[in-house]
């Protein structure tokens, strides 16, 4: 349950930043936007799965770019269901979309589904030190003291 609203709360801060961001989409209260990111979240969960079922072919003959423009369509969706929350037209949408899509994603790259904090270490290690042996000479030329001569 902690999973739950800790995304949701990440929803929120990408919401609130598309709001800043795009042109064309408005919010008239914090409430009306933490609404939204629910219904934003809701609709992501059990529709949009069957409407990217109902469009695959599509998605498959675009490579995967008719995905932006049902993205662009839950968003505008969620914009007709939740009221004071207004958006212009279906490409501040697309565009609010994408925006959304790749700060949520940034966040939710530090966030496990349990809803803890991910950390990520890199160990700086000193790199291997190669002998001779290590090394293959393409243009050595054979001594005699390695052939026992």
């Amino acid at each position: 349950m902690r999973g739950f609203f800790i995304r949701w709360f990440v929803n929120i801060i990408a919401l609130v930043a598309v709001i800043n961001i795009v042109p064309g989409i408005h919010s008239d209260r914090l409430e009306t936007t933490i609404v939204a990111a629910l219904i934003l979240g809701l609709i992501n969960a059990f529709l949009r799965p069957i409407v990217i079922i109902f469009t695959l072919p599509l998605t498959i003959l675009s490579l995967g770019l008719f995905t932006l423009f049902v993205n662009g369509f839950m968003l505008y969706l969620v914009s007709k269901i939740v009221t004071g929350f207004n958006i212009a037209g279906f490409w501040s949408a697309f565009w609010g979309a994408l925006c959304f899509s790749t700060i949520s994603f940034l966040l939710n790259v530090f966030i496990s589904p349990q809803g803890t904090f991910k950390v990520y270490r890199y160990e700086n290690r000193s790199p291997r030190r190669f002998d001779d042996r290590d090394v293959i000479d393409t243009e050595a030329e054979v001594d005699d003291k390695e052939q026992g001569k």
